[in-house]
């Protein structure tokens, strides 16, 4: 009986490990999502801070310079709200990795302290196996 107890928690560490994993998987999935965000911002503010100033130019050209930088900020300005939806989803994505760690951990702890009272068990059983043959020699001696 224990020893199948011991191989059921033994799949359950096990399942729970696999959810780690995969957990762990779509929290590196996300953070290179995350990334990428941040190296697009860095590009989107940079096109709009270098693309010069438009007092100078030709009324028309100032028109359309005026145009692209708020079409770039506008753009900046999204990407800016999708990465804080995206770094919220990723802090319910690490407590939902977290959540998973701490059940394998009580998982894996339950394994082991069932894995040592077996053990403790059959440590006893071997002992009085030892026991008995000790004296049925000791008995046998003495006829």
């Amino acid at each position: 009986m224990s020893q199948q107890k011991i191989r059921n928690l033994t799949t359950l560490v096990a399942l729970r490990n696999t959810e780690v994993e995969r957990l762990q998987t779509e929290m590196a999935e996300k953070a290179s999502v995350r990334e990428r965000y941040q190296k697009n911002l860095e590009r989107l503010t940079s096109l709009y801070t270098n693309s010069g100033a438009s007092g100078n130019l030709h009324p028309a050209l100032a028109g359309n310079c005026g145009d692209y930088k708020q079409a770039v900020m506008a753009m900046a300005d999204s990407h800016r709200l999708d990465l804080h939806m995206h770094e919220a989803d990723m802090a319910v994505s690490q407590q939902a990795l977290n959540k998973a760690w701490a059940k394998r951990e009580v998982m894996d702890m339950v394994l082991t302290k069932e894995q040592k009272v077996y053990n403790q068990q059959q440590t006893v059983k071997e002992r009085k196996q030892h026991d008995e043959l000790a004296t049925q020699v000791w008995l046998r001696s003495q006829k």
